[in-house]
């Protein structure tokens, strides 16, 4: 039984989306539109989605906790709240903002649902299509309530994914760079979620990740471990959201997941 219903979740991305986010989609001033660090940007309508979906997720469950993206900037201790024993909400306002700004259509609202070392619920919305796929635990993972099961299919070489540009150890860096050549082909689309998402629906295969902010990759994990993919650390452990963890793969199986480390350790 999932803990929220889902049709609720959809019904306030719907919504938010279509008063906060599509009018303004590609449609920003300079002012409103700020840089976070020197790699990063954020906007207006990225911190006010945020509080949106703050006050109504934690009206939804009483006493939940709250991590989103911008309010991380403002207070990084939030992140204790993985360690207490409380639900707590994981929120990527606008994932792909670059995007956005840019407007291009990859970018997606990810919204995540946990309670100490455990993941409940997930969900990614994409406003300019409406696609939204979620995951219950132990339930699977649905698009328009349909359950998908990713099918194992490809090996390394007929492989399309994505690596990680940034926050790699110099030894690493240049081990991606040697991997790159034994893929089908390695790309980005500047938004995580609507990579995930492709992860779920097979039209992309895998992707290797360095830093490993919760609220870009506690959705989109979830949504393809209950699907029946696969993620593991470097070192073959499961994700571990509630850690400081960085070095992530997330693929469509253990096996891909394999190969890639393999490689990696050649």
């Amino acid at each position: 039984m999932p803990v929220v219903d889902h049709s609720l979740i959809q019904n306030i991305l719907f919504d938010i989306s279509k008063k906060k986010i599509l009018p303004k989609f590609g449609n920003l001033s300079s002012q409103n539109i700020f840089n976070k660090n020197i790699k990063d940007i954020v906007t207006i309508v990225d911190i006010e989605v945020e509080s949106a979906l703050k006050n109504i997720l934690t009206n939804i469950l009483i006493n939940s906790n709250f991590v989103g993206e911008e309010s991380y900037t403002k207070n990084p201790k939030i992140l204790k709240y993985y360690l207490e024993d409380k639900f707590c909400w994981t929120v990527d306002p606008i994932d792909g903002t670059k995007n956005y700004v840019n407007k291009k259509s990859k970018f997606a609202v990810m919204i995540a649902l946990t309670k100490k070392n455990k993941i409940y619920q997930s969900y990614i919305y994409k406003p300019i299509t409406e696609e939204f796929i979620y995951a219950d635990l132990d339930q699977g993972t649905f698009s328009n309530n349909k359950k998908i099961k990713i099918q194992e299919k490809n090996d390394i070489k007929n492989s399309i994914g994505s690596i990680s540009k940034k926050y790699w150890s110099e030894n690493l860096e240049k081990k991606m760079l040697d991997i790159k050549k034994s893929f089908k082909k390695v790309n980005s689309y500047g938004s995580i979620g609507c990579e995930y998402l492709d992860i779920v629906i097979q039209k992309r295969d895998f992707t290797i990740l360095s830093k490993l902010s919760p609220w870009d990759h506690i959705p989109g994990v979830f949504l393809i471990r209950q699907a029946g993919g696969n993620d593991c650390h470097f070192d073959k452990k499961k994700y571990r959201f509630f850690e400081n963890s960085k070095n992530l793969i997330v693929s469509s199986s253990l096996k891909l997941n394999m190969e890639i480390i393999n490689k990696l350790e050649e």
